[in-house]
């Protein structure tokens, strides 16, 4: 029979945690934490406090330092016998964390937790030993930015007021779900009317795409926000459409801000934009204009 040993390091940090938590109850070591969500940028460095009082002086020799996940207790850090204490780290936190060594005698066992990522998100719990025992558990937030919404308009049919449609508001790169309202002109909300979905990517940015279905009026007016609930950002697209009075054929914007236009009278004007001869205007024939420049598209909008 082979007999399988544990290697000492493993073997000592089985018996420092299971010392740590049979102390639990009765720890006296005061340990702090802030109590509000560390929320740090994607990609960004955390700082994950965390302070001890001790008794009285001690040699580093005598601290023990653990942070672990609340949830799963992998190990984040682990520091003891005066250094870092790193084989039985969780890969994924290879080379991204570290403590303030000169900082330690003071009391301090914060976190450095470099560039993180959205899996990074989570609970942590900082356990500190000196003579006593002491923990506590602070929750790490994730947020990004979302690009600037672009809101779109996709039909394969001849459009008339009356008509039901449908606007699609897109933005990307965002952490969390971002918190969507459409609104009409006189500001009525029409959320009640949308379907909204996210598509993360693999680094857990959302793509969110939000469809908001109206019924096909002249001069209306139509926004897409977006409220990042953590950083609380908003971002806003317009999408506007004009009233015309050829045959009641409204024209249709398809990016804002930007606002199509069509001749102003019955009878047939040289235009960019062209109409069939029923007075429905083709969406594969639109033209639109921007405080920037005057565009045409023909083809698929």
């Amino acid at each position: 029979m082979i007999c399988r040993l544990n290697p000492p390091w493993k073997t000592m940090l089985s018996l420092l945690l299971t010392a740590m938590m049979a102390l639990q109850t009765m720890a006296m070591l005061e340990v702090n934490v802030p109590e509000q969500p560390v929320v740090v940028l994607h990609g960004r460095d955390a700082i994950l406090n965390c302070s001890f009082s001790p008794a009285s002086a001690f040699n580093l020799s005598d601290l023990s330092i653990f942070w672990q996940l609340t949830d799963t207790k992998r190990n984040v850090h682990g520091y003891w016998e005066g250094r870092d204490q790193l084989v039985d780290q969780a890969e994924r936190f290879a080379n991204r964390t570290s403590l303030w060594p000169v900082q330690l005698g003071l009391g301090n066992a914060s976190l450095l937790l470099s560039s993180v990522v959205v899996a990074d998100e989570g609970s942590y719990t900082c356990f500190v030993r000196v003579q006593d025992y002491g923990s506590a558990a602070l929750l790490l937030l994730v947020a990004a930015p979302y690009s600037k919404p672009v809101v779109t308009l996709v039909s394969e049919t001849n459009l008339r007021p009356g008509d039901e449609l449908a606007l699609t508001c897109v933005a990307y790169g965002g952490y969390p779900e971002a918190d969507v309202i459409w609104q009409d002109g006189g500001g009525r909300n029409l959320t009640d009317n949308i379907t909204t979905s996210l598509v993360a990517n693999e680094e857990g940015l959302f793509m969110m795409t939000s469809v908001l279905t109206v019924v096909l009026e002249p001069n209306s007016t139509y926004s897409c926000g977006l409220i990042n609930p953590l950083l609380g950002e908003e971002g806003y697209a317009f999408v506007t459409i004009t009233g015309i009075s050829v045959n009641d054929v409204s024209s249709i914007l398809v990016q804002g801000p930007v606002t199509v236009n069509t001749p102003s009278s019955t009878t047939p004007t040289p235009s960019a934009c062209s109409l069939n001869e029923d007075g429905a205007i083709s969406p594969a024939s639109l033209c639109w204009h921007s405080i920037y420049s005057e565009q045409c598209a023909d083809g698929d909008i």
